[in-house]
């Protein structure tokens, strides 16, 4: 992926994810798919990338313990709201997400793990790096804001290895 198309894919990606956007996990022969507003597109490495967070308490964390591999697939501005407001609440521990939210789920033309059909990008990431957050590094401010139950974040850097 050239700079120029990161660039373009970048910006719209910023624009969505404040709003939401999916990132789908598979560990074996479980799925899940989660709603996350927090995530940035960058350059590391000299490789594309794109940095995710999810934390320990989800459902997700524990698929993305055994992978290597991850997607995120980002609605039209707009779109699929209350699909995106299902996978924020409930819990794939206790159900199927992508049927409670009426979603279609696809195989990754790349990875093996699913997308989201209906969705305006997708993007398919090899994780390279993942770090668990350290709280005593945290700036204090953010920490008593958005950490008040301690349940803090793991830190997912994937290379995007295919956008379509």
């Amino acid at each position: 992926m050239d700079l120029k198309r990161l660039g373009q894919i970048s910006d719209s990606f910023n624009l969505q994810m404040p709003k939401g956007v999916f990132l789908s996990a598979r560990d074996e022969d479980k799925d899940n798919v989660m709603t996350i507003g927090w995530g940035s597109i960058g350059v590391m490495w000299g490789k594309p990338v794109l940095t995710v967070v999810v934390r320990y308490s989800r459902y997700t964390a524990e698929l993305l313990k055994n992978s290597d591999v991850f997607t995120v697939s980002v609605p039209k501005a707009g779109d699929m709201k209350e699909e995106l407001r299902i996978c924020g609440k409930v819990s794939g521990r206790d159900m199927d997400k992508f049927e409670k939210a009426g979603l279609t789920k696809a195989q990754g033309r790349t990875v093996n793990a699913p997308v989201i059909l209906g969705c305006e990008t997708q993007f398919e990431c090899k994780i390279l790096y993942r770090q668990s957050m350290e709280p005593n590094l945290l700036d204090g401010e953010i920490d008593k804001r958005h950490y008040t139950d301690h349940d803090y974040h793991v830190f997912y850097i994937g290379e995007i290895v295919d956008c379509y």
